[in-house]
């Protein structure tokens, strides 16, 4: 059962920094920022291995998911989610 636990508070830990991550790159919009930047502002101020690769999987699955554009290392948020963030201002 310990298994389990750490599956969901693994996959709870990886929802949480791209919740974030999204919420962080709707906040900057228009202006885009490197993933070397995110992974810097995010993973506070040592950046260990485990903070970068939270990071880079975060943006790995926002873009699968459309969220996020990444091209050449800039990030911007997708028309979809900036829609939904206008949605969830009014």
């Amino acid at each position: 059962m310990g298994e389990l636990d750490d599956i969901r508070s693994t996959a709870a830990e990886d929802e949480a920094v791209e919740s974030a991550l999204l919420q962080h790159v709707l906040a900057l919009h228009p202006t885009t920022v490197t993933l070397d930047e995110i992974v810097r502002e995010m993973g506070g101020e040592e950046e260990t291995f485990a903070a970068r690769d939270s990071v880079e999987r975060a943006v790995r699955d926002l873009a699968a998911a459309g969220l996020l554009h990444l091209s050449d290392s800039m990030l911007t948020p997708s028309r979809a989610a900036l829609r939904f963030d206008e949605l969830l201002g009014e």
